[in-house]
């Protein structure tokens, strides 16, 4: 079957080529360009499947003046296939505004799928998947990167970063600061031959990669916030004791029942009680 005209965003994992599917090996292959990354990096994974197809850089540094051209080849019909260096295109990448310019101009873009750092990491973690978020590399200055953290420190689901192996350590660390004793993943070259996954608390796996500086390409997952202990009685009745000096009944039982997260109804009769001890 021949290859539809379009823009064909395909998964090449460069560092484990046992990893790319024949899907895409077939696409490269009929596609009239495939757009790299790196071409060099590319120039392997032809090498290996006997890809001929030509290549051509795009990439940060030169996308904004290399896709009008694109664009136009594109619209003239041809077949163009979109790589990176290793796994899915896009991802902490700027293929997005090629794709968002060629789904402008009717173009029709295809995925295909396969190897993905983010998503091998998260499954592999043991942190919750039903609900988490992919947000890419901190800030490489200390300042914005604690502002960065304490920002993600709100959000209740699994947080996913990409970090470099020289700036891990400090993020680790920045990390245990304003996420707190969470736990914590860090993949390491996933699918290649020196793959590594370790898991443990985030402060625990700051100072192992302070001592050990890692090496390869880095993906960090941290589990979610974990729920607070259910309120003791004695709490509850001590915190309503100290309260009912400076509140109403009311007020008190409200502001229990924020502070402790027990039920507002079981806070109120708390609070009547309380207030007859020591009225």
């Amino acid at each position: 079957m021949a290859l539809e005209p379009g823009l064909y965003v395909a998964a090449t994992p460069i560092g484990n080529l046992k990893d790319v599917t024949f899907r895409v090996i077939e696409t490269l292959k009929e596609a009239d360009l495939i757009l790299c990354e790196d071409t060099r990096q590319t120039a392997k994974l032809c090498a290996a499947y006997g890809i001929k197809t030509p290549r051509a850089p795009y990439h940060e540094h030169n996308a904004e003046k290399a896709r009008p051209a694109i664009l136009a080849r594109l619209e003239n019909g041809e077949r163009v296939c979109l790589v990176s260096d290793a796994g899915t295109p896009l991802i902490s990448d700027p293929g997005y505004k090629l794709v968002r310019e060629a789904r402008d101009r009717g173009v029709r873009v295809t995925p295909l799928p396969g190897a993905s750092a983010l998503i091998a990491a998260l499954s592999a973690s043991g942190a919750p998947t039903d609900r988490f978020l992919f947000l890419g590399f901190p800030p490489a200055k200390a300042g914005a990167r604690r502002a960065f953290f304490e920002a993600a420190a709100r959000i209740e689901a699994t947080l996913v970063f990409y970090e470099s192996a020289a700036r891990l350590a400090e993020s680790l660390a920045a990390m245990a600061q304003a996420l707190g004793d969470r736990r914590a993943a860090v993949a390491r070259e996933l699918t290649k031959l020196h793959e590594e996954i370790a898991e443990d608390r985030l402060p625990a796996l700051a100072a192992r990669y302070a001592e050990t500086p890692p090496k390869g390409e880095i993906v960090v997952v941290v589990h979610p916030p974990e729920p607070a202990a259910p309120a003791e009685a004695g709490d509850v009745e001590a915190f309503l004791r100290r309260a009912l000096g400076e509140m109403s009944v009311k007020d008190a039982a409200a502001a229990a029942a924020d502070a402790l997260g027990v039920a507002r109804k079981e806070a109120y009769a708390a609070a009547l009680k309380v207030k007859e001890e020591i009225s």
